[in-house]
């Protein structure tokens, strides 16, 4: 099986079928505060004309369970993307379409992973920042996501600052399930550079060939 790739961050339907038409697994929309944001009514309209067997993604920070479930249900929604301080409760009131992201500033973090493990369908590792919850374009020291997969019987997601130019050397260093891209393929937040997710799409397919 080759790397799962989510594209993050989709606006438009266009954009959502075409990225969609290059062989990528799911697409992510964000519900959370963000200049990537959608509302239930764009994300169901988009996800309604995606073709099948690509999974549509709903990404949340410490929303109220009750939202997020009728918010899966409307938009139709495959999985929910936890990347706030939801706790392991909380996956388990969601379950089974969760993944849980963390932000990762260090090893102590991955501590936190296994208590999740059996609530959670897979884990999201994202760079931490000051600056927001995700979406910021930096990396992190990706010998941690090796780390992570060691601790738990769960696909790692690799997410943080992943462009065509550096996609390349974090498959090689992190050996992950999966990558997570949004920020790094954009012209401008909320609408992609198709030129950069051709570019990032190919090299992943190119990679999990080699």
């Amino acid at each position: 099986m080759g790397v799962f790739i989510k594209i993050c961050g989709i606006t438009t339907k266009e954009q959502a079928n075409e990225i969609a038409g290059l062989g990528v697994n799911a697409l992510g929309f964000v519900f959370a505060t963000s200049p990537r944001k959608v509302s239930p009514d764009e994300a169901r309209c988009i996800i309604s004309a995606m073709p099948p067997l690509v999974s549509s993604v709903g990404v949340f920070v410490d929303e109220q369970p009750d939202t997020v479930r009728d918010i899966v249900d409307y938009c139709g929604l495959d999985f929910v993307q936890l990347h706030g301080s939801e706790s392991v409760d909380y996956c388990k009131a969601l379950a089974p379409r969760v993944i849980k992201a963390f932000r990762i500033r260090d090893e102590r973090e991955l501590q936190k992973l296994p208590a999740y493990e059996p609530y959670v369908r897979g884990f999201l590792l994202d760079a931490w920042s000051t600056k927001a919850m995700g979406g910021t374009g930096t990396t992190f020291d990706w010998s941690l996501a090796v780390k992570a997969a060691s601790m738990v019987n769960r696909p790692v997601i690799l997410a943080g600052g992943l462009t065509p130019v550096n996609i390349q050397d974090a498959l090689s260093q992190a050996s992950p399930w999966g990558v997570d891209a949004s920020s790094g393929l954009e012209k401008e937040p909320g609408y992609k550079d198709m030129t950069k997710v051709r570019d990032f799409v190919a090299s992943v397919h190119r990679m999990s060939m080699s």
